[in-house]
């Protein structure tokens, strides 16, 4: 783009961006993760062994002799699972989260580096080791330019979705849209033996970016009719039809979700401040599935409760559980492969928020069922004949209203204000109206021509962009140009945005907003249907869990800066396969070697 304009004006205002943006990292250092929430749990992991760059000490794993690959490779995704809720409820946990953390490898300072944490581009990160400048699922949706509409990021014209159990479902899905293929996919291509692939989620979008394009099921949940689904680019898995059949979800309503730890383990107040539960629920426990107008109907009122809710987790888990048993999964000649991506925290995040008793009630279930799964797989796998990874797609900002009691300057950015502010601001110059086709969380999409205009109109730029940056809300604004090519730079935040950046699905500027400020599309006027979200390059956005544990994995505390793209690559070398692209590494220090103990 044409910089013929900056002058001194604009080298001042890159200082202060630069300035702004450092300020707002302290500030997420310092409130992000550690400041709105209770102390860390140190006493919990006391006896859990630590490994730093500097040192490295002997640690015990799991590697059955002679056998040259794991049978069963299990990947994990709690969506919406910040990584600092590990520390805060790691000592009320008992079950597979728990043994996650003490007998596996615990990487406490994994993080995205891209700022498009979100669920799709998230699960795909995991998936293919790569990041959205790769993959190229930069969004849950983004405004398709040829077509003039949004699209969801597993889309797929050339498909048709399949309702379980008969019943009719619209729609079509695959990962048509990942440009990489997934570790599943290659597992299945360079195996030598037969391997099968499954998951499972609520979501099309996890489900189907961990299958990759060739799994032998990639089931999801249908929050409209309340059918589980494929697609005609995966298989009808028999087992998934006859659990569907003989479990509907419908067999939930009436059932109540309660306080499940006592009185005196729960962190917060009864009420979390700026919450916005699903309809039929207040903002208090209990929670009953109940449906519209509390009638006991199974309609989308009950649907989403049932999401928001415990009971569906526990739903995904025993479909993982007959899914090991119908295929015999881990039993085979080669090496198969199980996802589960776990919705619920996700909603009730959005609803909740990350201070509430609904989150942390949440994951003492989830923590109890996986105790179940990984059971399970010790009955039927083998202890030491698999290998499994949790992570999850991204964090969450604190609900705004709920923020504001530190004293911290938070908020929402309302975009529909912004559009209106910039477009206001090309008023003067000889532009069309509208100029800008979409506003979709950080991108601004132009219509056809105007951003090739601008390139070399300076004076419309930064008019364009100092309104958009005098908004309450918003740190800075990038161009395409400022990204594109995943410049050298040495602004975190800029970086950031370049990792995100995909030609021809990403917007055409990027903005930015200030930490702990929610980017909102509600329309003026309107409450806002949601507590909270995701999706900016702050840490609370950013930092995740990542922990492995079983086949070749070496117990222990890493305080290396890793991010959730190194799973696959560490899988694909536990597995004896080659990615075709990555911007992921190997966790080489969470690896047996031959000289380490085998057995614990």
């Amino acid at each position: 783009m044409n910089r013929n304009w900056v002058g001194k004006e604009r080298l001042r205002g890159v200082l202060q961006r630069a300035a702004l943006m450092l300020g707002a990292v302290c500030v997420v250092s310092t409130l992000g993760i550690g400041g709105d929430l209770a102390a860390a749990q140190d006493a919990a992991t006391a006896n859990h062994e630590v490994h730093r760059p500097s040192q490295v000490l002997k640690s015990t794993g799991v590697r059955k002799a002679g056998t040259a690959r794991p049978k069963l490779v299990v990947l994990l995704v709690v969506d919406q699972m910040r990584g600092d809720y590990v520390d805060k409820f790691l000592g009320q946990w008992n079950g597979g989260l728990k043994r996650l953390v003490e007998e596996g490898a615990w990487f406490r300072e994994a993080a995205y580096p891209y700022a498009a944490t979100e669920t799709c581009v998230g699960h795909a990160t995991i998936s293919t080791g790569a990041f959205p400048a790769t993959h190229g699922m930069v969004a849950n949706a983004w405004w398709e330019r040829d077509s003039g509409k949004m699209v969801t990021c597993t889309a797929d014209p050339k498909v048709k979705n399949v309702g379980y159990a008969g019943v009719e479902v619209g729609g079509g899905d695959s990962a048509w849209r990942m440009e990489v293929p997934a570790f599943a996919d290659e597992l299945k291509f360079q195996s030598g033996g037969p391997t099968r692939v499954v998951t499972f989620s609520l979501k099309a979008r996890a489900a189907i970016t961990m299958a990759g394009h060739k799994a032998d099921a990639a089931v999801w949940f249908d929050g409209r009719t309340g059918a589980w689904v494929t697609s005609s680019a995966y298989s009808v898995a028999s087992f998934v039809e006859e659990y569907a059949k003989a479990h509907p979800v419908k067999e939930d309503i009436g059932k109540t979700w309660e306080l499940s730890l006592p009185a005196s383990a729960y962190l917060y107040g009864e009420s979390a401040t700026g919450a916005v539960p699903p309809a039929g629920w207040g903002v208090t426990f209990p929670h009953a599935l109940c449906g519209k107008g509390g009638d006991g109907v199974a309609d989308a009122d009950y649907y989403e409760q049932w999401s928001s809710s415990p009971f569906a987790d526990r739903y995904l888990t025993k479909l993982a559980e007959t899914a090991v048993d119908s295929l015999q999964l881990g039993r085979g000649k080669g090496t198969d492969f199980l996802g589960v991506s776990y919705s619920s925290l996700d909603y009730v995040g959005h609803e909740f928020g990350p201070r509430s008793l609904e989150i942390q009630d949440v994951l003492a279930r989830l923590d109890r069922d996986l105790g179940e799964l990984f059971a399970h797989l010790d009955e039927t796998v083998g202890r030491e004949n698999y290998v499994v990874s949790l992570s999850a797609d991204h964090g969450v900002v604190p609900i705004p209203e709920d923020m504001q009691k530190t004293g911290a300057d938070a908020g929402v950015l309302h975009l529909p204000e912004l559009q209106a502010r910039m477009e206001k601001a090309l008023g003067d110059y000889d532009y069309p109206r509208p100029a800008i086709a979409r506003v979709a969380g950080s991108d601004v999409y132009f219509v056809a021509g105007v951003y090739d205009r601008l390139k070399n109109d300076a004076a419309a730029t930064h008019a364009l962009i100092a309104a958009g940056e005098a908004q309450p809300g918003v740190a800075a604004i990038y161009t395409a140009d400022e990204v594109r090519g995943r410049p050298a730079t040495q602004s975190p935040t800029l970086r950031a945005f370049a990792d995100s950046y995909f030609a021809g699905r990403s917007g055409d500027l990027f903005i930015v907003p200030q930490a702990y400020w929610l980017m909102d599309g509600t329309a003026s006027g309107k409450a806002r249907e949601y507590g909270t979200g995701h999706g900016t390059p702050y840490n609370y956005d950013q930092h995740v869990p990542l922990l492995m544990m079983g086949w070749g994995i070496r117990r222990g505390n890493y305080y290396r800066e890793v991010t959730p793209a190194d799973i696959a690559p560490t899988l694909a070398t536990l597995c004896g396969i080659t990615l075709a692209s990555r911007d992921g590494h190997v966790l080489a220090e969470a690896l047996l070697n031959d000289s380490t103990p085998d057995v614990r």
